[in-house]
């Protein structure tokens, strides 16, 4: 079996979480008496032998609850010490990625099954259909079931419209970093539009997801309860 490494992005500040990010860093925030990272970890496909935690805000505290190996896999460190986004945030890891790698952000809930899919292509990203995709990129296909493009819902005027939406769940492989991060603000590089540009030359397979918990909100870590129980104990 081939070993992976997974980068994990959790420089974040978490500001939708209004005061309960005051005191700790959002990947830390609890669903049922344990942290959000923690379940993500735990999903990893056994392919991944290296954890690479992007970290940023009170980013201390992540380093010391889950110290330098989970499960018998290595944990690395890096920084991200302008937060200037999830492109951004990868490009701080470039230098020690090699091969095809995945991708996931801290703070949502994957189901391992789902990543095991993903895993089966050299560059793949995972999607959801939701009720409501205002909180997300809207994910456009060619016929081949391979990424079109990636909207914004904010910037969704005269672009394919629809509630497949990217669950920031990727597997990637340094091509990526031939291409600049694109910039979706004066501030911010969005990976999933970098990742469409790269769509333009290479086939980035689509791939549905069974399982997703996004945890943009409060109120999200406690419907997270729910999802919990029936597909992560």
């Amino acid at each position: 079996m081939a070993k992976m490494q997974a980068v994990i992005l959790a420089a974040g500040r978490g500001v939708r979480m209004g005061d309960l990010t005051d005191e700790i860093p959002k990947p830390l925030l609890k669903i049922s008496n344990r942290p959000i990272l923690e379940y993500t970890l735990n999903n990893l496909p056994e392919e991944i032998s290296e954890i690479i935690f992007v970290i940023g805000y009170k980013g201390e505290m992540i380093k010391k609850y889950f110290g330098n190996e989970f499960n018998g896999k290595k944990i690395v460190y890096v920084e991200q010490e302008e937060l200037n986004g999830t492109a951004g945030a990868l490009w701080v890891a470039k230098d020690i990625l090699r091969d095809k790698f995945l991708v996931l952000m801290a703070d949502d809930l994957y189901h391992k099954p789902d990543l095991e899919k993903l895993l089966a292509y050299d560059l793949a990203l995972l999607v959801k259909e939701v009720a409501n995709n205002t909180r997300f990129g809207v994910v456009a296909m060619d016929e081949s079931g391979c990424l079109k493009e990636v909207v914004e819902y904010k910037f969704l005027k005269g672009s394919p419209a629809g509630n497949l939406v990217n669950m920031g769940a990727y597997v990637l492989n340094p091509k990526i970093f031939d291409y600049a991060p694109f910039p979706i603000s004066a501030k911010e590089f969005g990976l999933p539009q970098t990742l469409a540009q790269m769509a333009d030359k290479h086939k980035i397979k689509v791939i549905r997801a069974n399982v997703w918990h996004p945890n943009g909100q409060e109120e999200d870590l406690i419907k997270g309860e729910a999802v919990v129980k029936k597909h992560f104990n």
